[in-house]
């Protein structure tokens, strides 16, 4: 019987296959954010009315509008569940293991479980905005650990000091920081305002959605003039090629979504502008990270693996090292 049974030890990952895996799961964590908005703002959230089931004699959708948007987005999501399955296993059989990679990979499958708990629940609660703010902000936490699991699955990464000044640091720190309070005081005006997620009563959040609107917006303002602080100071602390990059995009970010905030604002929240703003955070929240993950990176481009399979078969380490390079 033992014969029948394949021994995971004789096959291997390559450090840049496994990197690259990581870059298409960030990528996915990501994507699914913005599916699920489309749910919330078509008031499909309760298309399917139970779960994991979509209705109570059947795990597939009638044939309904809302039904299939909803079950649709399950549908995604448990695509990007197998995928980060994928990569947890590959962080298992990557040559050589490293224990930070198998934990950061693993957490994405927790946080990924954790999810479909949330989601059922905030189905069973009728989108009561509490659960629909966590779904969202663990999917937040997700595209965090995925980060940095790309930035240190990279082959050349090791533990090192920050090749920049104390002080560059702390502005980093101090951006991730605010950058969280946007996420969640927009996660708040969103469970203020409209776009329930359904088009029955929802219950909603009880604040003066001016003044939540409002705070949303100061903070939002105060995060964009640290970013805009962050590009001058790598400058004058002559920060590394790549740091300045992403203190660019990090600056693109930050405009574009404040751009998008104020539209539809002034528009009176249409939904296929709401759908940009949600990308747009996403985007604002993964480019924040991203620049302080940059102090500590590799520089060295991450080579493309010719010919190896996701599985491939094990060889002396010495010619797996040629394979990669």
């Amino acid at each position: 019987m033992s014969d029948l049974v394949p021994d995971l030890r004789r096959f291997r990952v390559a450090p840049a296959l496994l990197r690259r895996l990581s870059i298409l799961a960030a990528a996915l964590l990501a994507l699914i954010v913005v599916t699920g908005a489309t749910v919330r703002l078509t008031s499909s959230g309760l298309g399917c009315p139970t779960w994991p089931k979509c209705t109570q004699t059947s795990l597939v959708a009638p044939a309904s509008y809302h039904a299939l948007v909803e079950f649709v987005n399950r549908v995604v999501t448990f695509l990007v569940g197998v995928f980060v399955a994928l990569v947890a296993i590959a962080s298992l059989l990557r040559a050589p293991r490293r224990r930070d990679l198998v934990l950061l990979a693993w957490s994405l499958v927790a946080g990924f479980l954790g999810q479909a708990v949330i989601g059922g629940l905030s189905v069973i609660y009728h989108l009561a905005p509490p659960w629909v703010m966590g779904h969202f902000l663990l999917s937040m936490l997700l595209v965090w650990a995925s980060l940095v699991l790309v930035h240190r699955a990279h082959p050349d990464w090791t533990p090192r000091r920050p090749r920049a000044p104390r002080e560059l640091l702390w502005l980093g720190r101090l951006l991730v920081l605010v950058a969280g309070g946007v996420l969640f005081l927009g996660t708040v005006t969103t469970g203020t305002g409209p776009h329930a997620g359904s088009g029955g009563h929802v219950q909603r959040l009880r604040f003066p959605l001016e003044r939540v609107t409002q705070l949303h917006a100061d903070s939002a303002l105060l995060l964009t003039g640290l970013v805009v602080a962050t590009v001058f100071a790598v400058r004058l602390a002559h920060a590394t090629v790549l740091v300045r990059r992403r203190s660019d995009l990090l600056a693109g970010a930050v405009l574009l979504q404040v751009a998008i905030g104020y539209t539809q604002y002034f528009l009176n929240l249409p939904p296929s502008v709401v759908e940009l703003h949600v990308a747009g955070a996403t985007l604002l929240w993964a480019a924040t990270l991203w620049l302080q993950l940059g102090f500590t990176a590799a520089q060295r481009p991450v080579p493309f693996p010719r010919a190896l399979p996701v599985l491939a078969h094990a060889a002396p380490l010495a010619e797996r090292e040629k394979v990669v390079r």
